[in-house]
């Protein structure tokens, strides 16, 4: 009995070895059955061309690599493939496919994290997720692309694997391969770069839409001093290159005429799309993308920037402004949908590609207050509510001094109605009411209307003190027009694959951020902006219109913010070193003609609309200034929307 249990005990772990090895075997074949077979990569194919159309089947863009222009290893500097295994893959040369170390040290750094903060892709790892896989980060995916880059590294050497890595990787912009980097970058052959130039190429594919030098040279040249920092302490380089090259800064070449329609536009669309598809498919997957613009109120967009930006530099030479260089930047979106119908990020694509529109913050100034007077009518503010228009100062403001905000105009006038300091722009009345209301709770309603970017929590916050982006300020705009429900902008509908197979398609976010009765009663005030106050001349559209200017201290920002019952659309102009448009250059006077050329294209042939009007609403003549209720033939009255049981009952 004694030897039949000793041999069972010898037999066990043979047995539990076995079900080990079976099962790490299926779990293999599992993984790696459908991986792609590994042949001929030299010959790779070029992909299909992905297009992309507007909302009436105008085509905007094309995307493709085809046009790469692969070159042979020898011809690559040698400091450019070095620059790229010091920042990519230090061992190359030494490992198998997979560095086994790396991935432990960034296994060690993302526990400490507590999170995916570092990963472990060698070289080869990279090319095979870029000619095999989706760029999805998960572990099944990390297996395959492991056991491909086992396969790789068999068949190839490692200068053939590096050939083809350097002619295949995306860096930025359109830039397939160092080639086609060094022609978009700097307009010239990669054998002609210098160590500034390599290393800012080798910098790229951390992130490439982040850290091209088109899209931010400040960010591209921190990446940039990163990889030379690298080069420097792995003995690449000496401590003279380095300092040299720190201190060089990037030319970037004169690209040729870019051959797309609105190219703010479009680098939006694919800034989204390679997020949310990768890259790789969108550039070689021959997708077709149908996208929210009218191409129609896009060239009318881009007209009435250049001509209002044309006449603003005519009146900035006139009053001896030092600095001329504005900058105009415009968003158009559907109420209803919240669709981009339009987007101008700026003056010269090819010159300046950074977005005004959707990636610039700059202080709204008054372009803010109706959020601000938003907030106070749903929480029972009328439009006939007084408040005091007078000096004022504030004990210990943000830098422990009194505050003594003044009207711009540098005038008061007493007790004002809400609707008419809104209308004139006034600033102590706004300030009086973030007091009352509170700045925190400001700041929730701001970003419940859809305002992402941060905001600081204190009364200057009235006058447009914390910075924004013309596309946020424009989505808040257009809530009040949609009865109270923020939709979050958009400008990709549907991507079909060329198969015809949908592969993504837009899901509305919708939600009510304020009540309809409030958002008809905020837009019936912003209507009195333009028939009684800053934004008169938006009156010459002749139809029902809403917004409000905004101006910065010394002018730097001008601003008009308004909607149309259909199209709500916001205007920015400014430098953007940030100096002054010259004396008077307010929004009326910068930013509204623009806005009013825009709109007039925007209604043309819609038929005439109304702004929403609850069945819950009256509207009441009275007295602007008291908020008296009035006959309706007096001259001095104004037609305003309350709430019944709300509005003024007499004339007292």
């Amino acid at each position: 009995m004694r030897f039949v249990i000793r041999k069972k005990a010898v037999f066990l772990p043979g047995i539990i070895v076995s079900i080990l090895v079976g099962m790490l075997t299926g779990a293999f074949i599992a993984f790696t059955h459908d991986l792609p077979q590994i042949r001929s990569l030299e010959t790779f194919e070029p992909s299909a061309i992905t297009r992309i159309y507007s909302a009436d089947n105008i085509l905007l863009a094309e995307l493709f690599v085809e046009k790469r222009e692969p070159v042979p290893l020898d011809v690559i500097p040698d400091r450019l493939k070095q620059a790229l295994i010091a920042t990519e893959d230090r061992n190359f040369y030494k490992h198998c496919g997979v560095d086994l170390k790396g991935i432990l040290r960034a296994v060690v750094k993302n526990i400490f994290a507590g999170k995916f903060a570092e990963g472990a892709s060698t070289i080869t790892q990279q090319l095979a997720k870029t000619l095999f896989l989706t760029p999805r980060k998960t572990l099944v995916r990390k297996i395959k692309e492991a056991v491909l880059s086992f396969q790789l590294e068999r068949r190839y050497t490692k200068n053939e694997i590096l050939e083809l890595y350097l002619n295949q990787i995306y860096l930025g912009s359109g830039a397939y391969g160092v080639e086609s980097a060094a022609r978009i970058f700097f307009g010239k052959s990669v054998k002609d770069l210098s160590l500034s130039e390599c290393a800012l190429v080798a910098a790229m594919p951390k992130a490439p839409s982040r850290f091209s030098p088109l899209v931010n040279m400040d960010l591209a040249i921190k990446r940039r001093n990163i990889v030379l920092k690298q080069m420097r302490n792995t003995g690449i380089i000496g401590e003279d290159d380095y300092h040299l090259s720190l201190k060089e800064l990037p030319t970037v070449g004169k690209q040729g005429k870019i051959s797309v329609h609105a190219p703010y536009f479009v680098e939006y669309v694919k800034d989204f799309l390679e997020e949310a598809l990768g890259s790789s498919k969108l550039y070689k997957g021959g997708l077709t993308v149908f996208t929210t613009l009218s191409f129609d109120l896009q060239e009318a967009a881009e007209k009435a920037a250049d001509r209002g930006i044309d006449a603003l530099e005519k009146r900035m030479k006139r009053n001896g402004v030092k600095t001329i260089s504005p900058q105009c930047a415009l968003i158009a979106l559907d109420v209803k949908t919240g669709g981009i119908l339009s987007m101008v990020g700026g003056i010269h694509f090819n010159e300046s590609p950074f977005n005004r529109a959707s990636d610039a913050r700059r202080q709204p100034g008054s372009a803010f207050k109706p959020i601000v007077y938003a907030h106070a009518v749903e929480n029972g503010f009328t439009q006939n509510m007084t408040l005091r228009d007078a000096p004022v100062s504030f004990k210990g403001g943000e830098k422990g001094k009194d505050w003594s905000p003044e009207n711009f105009s540098g005038t008061y006038e007493g007790d004002m109605t809400l609707r008419k300091a809104l209308a004139l722009s006034k600033n102590i009345p706004a300030i009086r009411l973030i007091e009352i209301l509170g700045p925190s709770s400001v700041t929730r309603f701001a970003n419940s209307l859809g305002i992402e970017s941060p905001l600081s929590p204190n009364l200057s916050l009235a006058l447009g003190t914390s910075e924004v982006t013309l596309l946020e300020l424009t989505s808040a705009y257009a809530v009040f027009a949609n009865r109270g429900k923020m939709i979050k902008p958009f400008g990709v509908v549907q991507v079909v694959d060329s198969a015809g197979r949908i592969v993504w398609s837009v899901k509305p976010r919708q939600k009510t951020a304020m009540s309809r009765t409030g958002a008809a009663i905020i837009t019936d005030m912003l209507g009195a902006v333009v028939t009684e106050g800053t934004g008169k001349k938006a009156q010459i559209l002749g139809r029902p219109m809403a917004g409000k200017t905004g101006t910065t201290d010394t002018y730097k920002d001008a601003l008009f913010i308004g909607f149309s019952p259909s199209v709500a659309t916001g205007v920015w102009v400014g430098q953007d070193a940030f100096t002054t448009l010259g004396d008077g250059e307010t929004g009326a006077m910068a930013a509204l003609p623009i806005w009013i050329e825009f709109m007039s294209k925007a209604i043309c042939g819609n038929s005439h609309q109304y702004f929403d009007l609850p069945d819950d609403m009256v509207q009441v003549c009275m007295d602007p200034s008291t908020g008296s209720r009035m006959p309706m033939d007096s001259p001095r009255s104004v037609r305003a929307l309350f709430k019944i049981g709300t509005e003024p009952k007499s004339n007292q």
